[in-house]
């Protein structure tokens, strides 16, 4: 039984032979080859919202930054995942998922790969959730009906493909499957399930599965733990950290939010834990150094609905509901709002804030406590935005939620 939740935990591992191969090869922690300005999978580089890239273009033309070109995909709320000249993303048009791969700098299509599922709208939009996920020659993603597929990244071709609801038996959650997959060494790690799930990622094979209960929204976010390499995975009902290998629990804290939507990805960082929920619910900060959570401070200043937070040297940058807050880490108060922005979304790069607005509004600013002053902003999109922004290569990338995708030269040249 997982400590403040209700679910049973169970580990179904594959044979012994298997588990030791797959620890050797989590022990190199390898690495996958893609540039430094590539943004390959959810949340980047660093599974943390923050780009490694320099140099770019921060202060625009009052006309904004040149836009490259233009595209629909469907509706949906998947971002972008950028590597080697090429960007990824889903979405749904007459009920059919379709996985987009389009030339950088043109975007020219490349290959699609549709696929039958329904929109599902309720009391929104509907689409997919998931952002794809790039490894080497490889693309990873899964449909909110948990259908995953590992396509070529070249050419979109299948290589292998498995529906993780009907064959694993983990229940749906009320809005869908939303996490997206995390490659770590050999394993591919889902959000599925009542505390993850972990399949191999050359063949599709299960190598452990923690039970049939319901999942969070969030993508597990990976770190170590001494000498374990692990992952944190905000659940249903609870923060759970688990190891990587073979899927067993180090600790949990309980969460519980009204629907059960905990959405945003936690944040661990120098043996700390920042998480945060909408619907009034909150964020917390825990110590989890001494290898079980200790509570340090919990309030509501920070209630990230679905929009994932970013820690930049000491100070939390995230939407609270519809505005957007930075937070003292070591105290959760508050330093500055901005109430016009919106249920929109952020990441970072090279100490600057590239924020999207609910309306289609991007906004660069210094990530500073001291306050949201923007060196530059532009209208970019309309409609509803609430899919983070991607930079990567000189490029920012946006999208709507019906499927405008645009890209944006900041090249600095």
């Amino acid at each position: 039984m997982l400590p403040g939740t209700n679910q049973t935990f169970s580990i179904h591992s594959s044979n012994s032979k298997t588990l030791v191969y797959t620890t050797l090869l989590l022990a190199g922690f390898l690495a996958r080859p893609a540039r430094a300005s590539d943004w390959y999978r959810w949340r980047g580089p660093d599974a943390n919202g923050i780009s490694r890239e320099t140099g770019w273009l921060v202060k625009w033309p009052d006309q904004g930054p040149r836009q490259l070109w233009k595209t629909s995909v469907g509706t949906g709320f998947s971002s972008m995942t950028v590597s080697g000249g090429r960007v990824y993303t889903m979405g749904n048009a007459n009920n059919t998922d379709t996985i987009y791969c389009f030339d950088a700098k043109t975007g020219a299509p490349v290959w699609k790969h549709p696929y039958p599922t329904e929109l599902d709208p309720k009391y929104y939009e509907g689409g997919p959730s998931a952002t794809p996920t790039v490894d080497g020659d490889r693309v990873y993603a899964m449909s909110k009906k948990g259908d995953l597929f590992c396509l070529n990244a070249s050419s979109g071709e299948t290589v292998w493909s498995r529906n993780v609801h009907k064959e694993l038996g983990a229940e749906i959650p009320t809005w869908g499957f939303a996490g997206s997959a995390l490659v770590e060494g050999d394993l591919l790690i889902l959000d599925v399930g009542s505390a993850g799930t972990a399949l191999n990622k050359q063949t599709g094979k299960t190598v452990w599965f923690s039970g049939k209960g319901p999942s969070g929204y969030s993508t597990p976010v990976p770190f170590n733990s001494g000498q374990d390499r692990c992952v944190a995975i905000l659940g249903s009902k609870a923060l759970v950290a688990v190891k990587v290998a073979d899927g067993k629990p180090l600790w949990s804290f309980p969460w519980v939010t009204l629907y059960d939507v905990n959405a945003a990805d936690p944040i661990i960082a120098d043996g700390k834990a920042f998480i945060s929920s909408g619907y009034d619910h909150g964020c917390a900060l825990l110590d989890i150094s001494g290898g079980k959570p200790a509570l340090l401070w919990q309030n509501k200043n920070m209630r990230n609905h679905f929009s994932s937070s970013v820690l930049w040297n000491g100070s939390i940058y995230g939407v609270d509901e519809s505005e957007l807050k930075c937070l003292a880490l070591d105290t959760g108060e508050v330093k500055w709002s901005e109430r016009t922005f919106g249920k929109g979304s952020l990441i970072m790069a090279d100490g600057k804030l590239v924020a999207l607005g609910e309306k289609g509004e991007l906004f660069i600013a210094d990530a500073s406590p001291q306050g949201f002053k923007p060196v530059s902003r532009a209208q970019v999109l309309g409609g509803k935005c609430w899919t983070p922004p991607v930079l990567a290569d000189g490029r920012i990338y946006c999208r709507n939620t019906k499927g405008d995708l645009v890209c944006l030269d900041v090249g600095g040249k």
